[in-house]
Parts: structure tokens; sequence; C-alpha cells
């Protein structure tokens, strides 16, 4: 049986490091030494149904749009 899963994802082409994300979900984005976010997972980061909501204002409130959030199916 397959499960629908919530993925934030990173385009890192568009990121300019700005931060508001990593500070919006500091449980599973973290930035690194240049100030981009990185998945504690990866690029496509797992987003727990309880962080929805702020998954969705990162993807909302970020400035150049390097982030997307959409439901995938897991096995």
């Amino acid at each position: 049986m397959s499960r629908t899963q919530l993925e934030l994802h990173i385009d890192f082409t568009v990121c300019e490091g700005r931060g508001l994300c990593t500070e919006l979900l500091p449980e599973v984005l973290v930035r690194d030494d240049w100030g981009y976010p990185m998945g504690r997972g990866g690029r496509d980061v797992p987003v727990p149904g309880s962080l929805a909501d702020a998954a969705q204002d990162a993807v909302d409130l970020c400035p150049v749009r390097a982030l997307m959030l959409r439901r995938v199916s897991r096995a």
C-alpha cells in the first residue's frame, strides 16, 4: 500500500540564501556555511504533517520562489 507524504523541494539554482525558510522550519532545514538552506534529509525534504502549515508559510514567503511543496507517494 502506498501513502502520500508532504515533501519540500529546494531549487538551488534560484535560492539566494536569505535564510527565512530555515527560520520557519528549523526542524527540517539547516543553513550551510554560506547561508543556503540544506534539508536534514537531502534536497527533497520530507515534511511531517505537524509542520505542514510552517512549510506552506516558507514556500509562500520565499522572496525568490526557490521552494516548492508537493505530495509524493511512498511505497
